[in-house]
């Protein structure tokens, strides 16, 4: 079997180009693939469709992209607090599709599990339903597309060589759905381990939806912060 270990995450983007689709990993700055967003801010491409529950903020995840004009079209179920695309709203310079949260995880989901579109009544009669085929069920529900990408960029605690994955906590996320969702998922970890390590009971996602792994390094926690009794 063709390993699927890479030696870090500029070898692991090798073929993502101009035009490519990504989806990403995280929620707000947690469980965000680092060393993927910044070796893609790091490549000469553009025109990139991003998905991804929101695009980073205060110079970290997938801001780094935004700043330097490499996002053509992102969906995204949160933008508040992000000044850098506020500004790039207002200048008309990135095709922003936003959607409730809960369709957003149902349309990788529908993806994934090869469902085309479903009907929800979340968005009916709202903006987020304007143009959009509906119909009556026991009340008015819109018709939603899935979502797919070329490549999927998703960060995991754990991860073995066959890329059977474990998350920390909250940082699972939208992750496990995205991986299902694309053509090529690109997994980093901050722990790679010997086959066997995660216990079947223990593991998140099958490798069977992974294509690429490696060891992330210079991970920082901007979330957490120790808190000690102050007397």
């Amino acid at each position: 079997m063709k390993s699927k270990i890479f030696k870090n995450a500029q070898d692991a983007l090798f073929d993502v180009k101009s035009g490519s689709s990504i989806m990403s990993g995280g929620f707000g700055l947690c469980g965000i693939p680092e060393n993927c967003i910044e070796a893609l801010s790091q490549m000469s491409i553009n025109n990139l469709s991003v998905i991804s529950n929101n695009i980073g903020n205060s110079g970290r995840g997938l801001v780094k992209l935004l700043k330097k004009d490499m996002i053509k079209k992102a969906y995204c179920s949160y933008v508040g607090g992000n000044p850098d695309l506020e500004e790039k709203i207002l200048a008309n310079t990135i095709d922003l599709e936003l959607i409730p949260q809960g369709t957003f995880s149902e349309r990788i989901r529908a993806h994934g599990m090869g469902i085309r579109a479903f009907y929800t009544p979340t968005g009916y009669g709202t903006l987020i339903g304007e143009g959009k085929e509906v119909k009556e069920f026991d009340r008015p529900c819109i018709l939603e597309t899935s979502l797919g990408a070329d490549f999927a960029i998703i960060k995991a605690q754990k991860g073995d060589s066959f890329g059977n994955l474990w998350f920390k906590e909250a940082a699972r996320n939208f992750s496990p759905l995205m991986a299902m969702a694309a053509t090529t998922t690109i997994v980093e970890v901050e722990e790679l381990v010997e086959l066997g390590d995660i216990r079947p009971e223990d593991v998140h996602l099958s490798g069977i939806f992974v294509q690429r792994i490696f060891q992330g390094s210079n991970y920082e926690n901007a979330i957490e912060f120790l808190k000690v009794n102050e007397e």
